[in-house]
C-alpha cells in the first residue's frame, strides 16, 4: 500500500496510505461532517475521563482545557459544513474507535494507562491526517483551515502522553505504547469503505 509520510509522527507505528487521501479528497464534504463528529467525540473523551478520575487535579486542569479547545474547533467546522451548505446529518462511525476501544483494559490502573494512551493515537493520527488534507486539500481556504488545525493536534496528543508519564513508568508505558499501536495500524490496514478522517 503506497504511503505519503515518513514515519515520524510520535506514537504512530506506520503513516497513512495515498488511497485514503485520495478517497479523502473525491469526499471533502463527507469528510467535513464527520470532522465535526470527531470534534465532538474527542471533547466527550476529555469530559469522560475527567468524570472517571475527578480526584486527578493535573488530569483534570489538562483535560479541561482540552475539552473547551475540541468544543471550539467543533464549532469552527459547523461553520464550514454551513459555508458548504452541508447539513448535520448522522454518519455511521467506521471500526477504529470500537477497535481501539476494545483493548482498554478493565482494571485500574492499567485501565488509566490504556485510555490515556489510545487517546493520544487517535490525536496522533488526527494530526497526520489534517496534515494530508492540508498539503493535498483542492480549497485553498479549506485547506489553510486544516493547517492551523495540526498544532492543536499535536499538542493534544502530547498532554495525553504527559500524563500517562506522570502516572507509570516510562518502560510500563513504552511496551504497552508499542502494542497499542500496532493495534492501531492494523486497524488502519485496510481502507474503510467510505470516507472517515479514521477510516
Amino acid at each position: 500500500m503506497t504511503t505519503l509520510t515518513p514515519k515520524t509522527i510520535k506514537f504512530l507505528q506506520s503513516p497513512t496510505s495515498k488511497a485514503w487521501v485520495e478517497q479523502a479528497i473525491a469526499h471533502l464534504d463527507t469528510i467535513l461532517l464527520d470532522h465535526s463528529h470527531c470534534e465532538r467525540k474527542a471533547a466527550s473523551v476529555a469530559l469522560n475521563l475527567m468524570f472517571r478520575y475527578p480526584s486527578n487535579r493535573s488530569l483534570v486542569k489538562a483535560l479541561t482545557a482540552i475539552a473547551q479547545e475540541e468544543l471550539q474547533h467543533f464549532e469552527q467546522v459547523n461553520q464550514w459544513l454551513e459555508r458548504r451548505s452541508i447539513p448535520l446529518a448522522p454518519l455511521s462511525a467506521p471500526p477504529y474507535g470500537a477497535k481501539l476501544k476494545a483493548e482498554v483494559r478493565r482494571d485500574e490502573p492499567e485501565r488509566m494507562l490504556d485510555l490515556l494512551l489510545v487517546s493520544g493515537l487517535i490525536e496522533a493520527r488526527s494530526h497526520e491526517r489534517l496534515g494530508l488534507l492540508a498539503t493535498h486539500c483542492p480549497d485553498p481556504e479549506l485547506a489553510a483551515f486544516y493547517r492551523g488545525l495540526m498544532a492543536s493536534e499535536a499538542r493534544h496528543y502530547g498532554i495525553y502522553w504527559t500524563l500517562a508519564t506522570q502516572e507509570f513508568d516510562r518502560p510500563i508505558i513504552n511496551q504497552r505504547l508499542d502494542e497499542l499501536a500496532a493495534v492501531e495500524s492494523a486497524i488502519l490496514a485496510t481502507l474503510h469503505p467510505e470516507p472517515r478522517i479514521h477510516s
